[in-house]
């Protein structure tokens, strides 16, 4: 079921990166071309719905990608690590990134598909199905337990040739800063990079300016620091998409010059963060975009989401109706979806 990597798996990436990858490079690929859509603001990780009895909700899929679209959203990103990714089986993948991309067409969200997986075949049919059917770009992990830079460098070289989609790196771990700009001149469709290896505040200055500017730097970790982030110019962030609307409300706000409303917008995600159990599937069920009973088969720290639950008021789980009445008193003004 899972796409988690053993010692095969290590040893198929290392073939893949030592021997060129014959199955997985595309000769006199076309040279990148523009983005089909602006790839710049909130680009939140999807949330994988599951039913009741465990089968992926492809509907709650494409409802969420709707509410975005809805709520003024700049982009999506599915599946990462906050999409439970590991969980899903191929077909599982394939589907979910049909659902995604059928139901974004003809809306303004950019929708960006993670490609990552065990299995360096399974890189390839991801990367070629998303460009197929109109994905806006990709992103990728770097390979399971592969750490060695150079190994990197060229899986990200493999992984840039497969598509003229822009690709996105998920940096984490150890991945430096000198290997980041290294991908930068080296991959022509890698402009973008998803920070979460280090200090990425004190990366980012590094990185514009051995790039002149041109990688553009998104986050990761919620987007709880998103006021410094955009001080230090992030090109992006990614939070959960449960409160998706309200933070693209406060990026776009900042960038249109109203700094302090854009400060009093995220500091109202913040407390409602103080109530609620936020970035909760449950909130997405309140907001009416997943059905009740939806779930989670991520596998989860104790405390943390499991079903789609959290810790609320007073560290007691809050019902649905709960988190609605919450959402109606403090936030339902700045709701767009």
């Amino acid at each position: 079921m899972t796409n988690c990597i053993g010692t095969s798996g290590r040893r198929a990436f290392l073939q893949m990166l030592g021997l060129g990858a014959a199955g997985l490079t595309l000769a006199n690929h076309r040279l990148p071309g523009a983005a089909a859509k602006p790839l710049r603001g909130l680009f939140p990780i999807g949330f994988t719905p599951f039913t009741p009895d465990n089968q992926i909700d492809l509907e709650g899929l494409a409802a969420q990608v709707k509410f975005c679209n809805r709520g003024g959203v700049h982009g999506l990103m599915w599946p990462q690590n906050a999409s439970g990714w590991t969980n899903l089986s191929d077909q599982e993948r394939l589907d979910g990134t049909e659902a995604i991309l059928s139901a974004g067409k003809g809306g303004k969200t950019a929708l960006v598909i993670g490609v990552q997986s065990a299995d360096p075949e399974a890189v390839s049919r991801y990367a070629r199905q998303a460009e197929k059917l109109g994905a806006d770009g990709i992103i990728s992990l770097p390979p399971p337990a592969v750490a060695d830079e150079k190994a990197l460098l060229a899986y990200y070289r493999q992984v840039g040739s497969l598509t003229g989609l822009p690709l996105f790196a998920q940096a984490v771990g150890t991945m430096s800063v000198d290997l980041l700009v290294e991908m930068f001149k080296t991959i022509p469709t890698l402009r973008y990079v998803k920070d979460e290896a280090g200090n990425p505040l004190e990366r980012i200055s590094d990185l514009r300016r051995r790039t002149d500017d041109r990688l553009r730097v998104f986050s990761g970790g919620g987007a709880a620091t998103m006021i410094a982030e955009m001080e230090r110019g992030f090109s992006g962030a990614c939070p959960y998409t449960d409160l998706a609307d309200v933070f693209a409300t406060a990026f776009d706000l900042w960038h249109q010059g109203q700094k302090r409303e854009a400060f009093d917008m995220f500091g109202r995600v913040q407390a409602f963060a103080s109530i609620t159990p936020i970035n909760s599937v449950d909130i997405m069920i309140a907001r009416g975009v997943f059905k009740p009973g939806t779930r989670l088969r991520t596998a989860q720290a104790a405390g943390a989401e499991g079903r789609g639950g959290g810790r609320g008021r007073g560290g007691l789980q809050l019902s649905i109706e709960e988190i609605r009445q919450e959402l109606d008193a403090y936030l339902k003004p700045y709701l767009k979806a």
